[in-house]
């Protein structure tokens, strides 16, 4: 079976949660979280929890852990806390919970913000793995790096990373046969 099979069994509808990692937003100045949402609503996905939290990796695990529990969301999409700045702490609250690391995520995502921006995409810490039966998709906080994330990459395999987790969740059955 080629890609684009694969591609298409993965469920129709992905359980979604959305997590914006700020010091600064709120709800009303929240534009990346905002387009998260409605990209995957219009694709068809239900978001099932969305939160803005600080910059704290505790509260950022302590969150990421509860949805693992709760069992609801497949895919958590972070936004903001991959830069370099001395607050930026996503990625290590990210990546001291991936079971598996989808390193495929972040370099290209790097190319495309290379093509975009220039030299300036190295600065991303982008990533992307498994935890507990979920994705976990940890994106820059910029409105034109999640577009760029979710339209190139995220929504094109969303199903498909979706139906390959579904392995690893209690009472899911996988969605691909060998």
């Amino acid at each position: 079976m080629g890609h684009r099979e694969h591609r298409l069994q993965g469920p129709a509808s992905v359980p979604c949660a959305v997590l914006t990692v700020s010091d600064t937003r709120d709800e009303s100045t929240d534009t990346s979280g905002a387009f998260i949402r409605r990209s995957l609503r219009r694709a068809g996905h239900a978001v099932v929890d969305y939160r803005i939290l600080k910059d704290e990796p505790r509260r950022i695990v302590a969150h990421l852990r509860a949805l693992a529990r709760r069992e609801g969301a497949r895919v958590v999409l972070l936004t903001g806390g991959t830069g370099i700045a001395p607050r930026d702490s996503t990625f290590e609250a990210v990546t001291g919970l991936l079971d598996k690391r989808l390193d495929g995520f972040g370099e290209l995502f790097r190319v495309l913000s290379y093509r975009a921006i220039g030299p300036a995409a190295m600065l991303s810490r982008a990533v992307a793995g498994t935890y507990r039966g979920m994705v976990l998709i940890s994106m820059p906080g910029s409105e034109d790096a999640v577009r760029l994330a979710m339209r190139r990459l995220i929504l094109p395999e969303l199903r498909h990373l979706a139906g390959l987790v579904a392995g690893g969740r209690r009472g899911d059955r996988h969605a691909h046969t060998r």
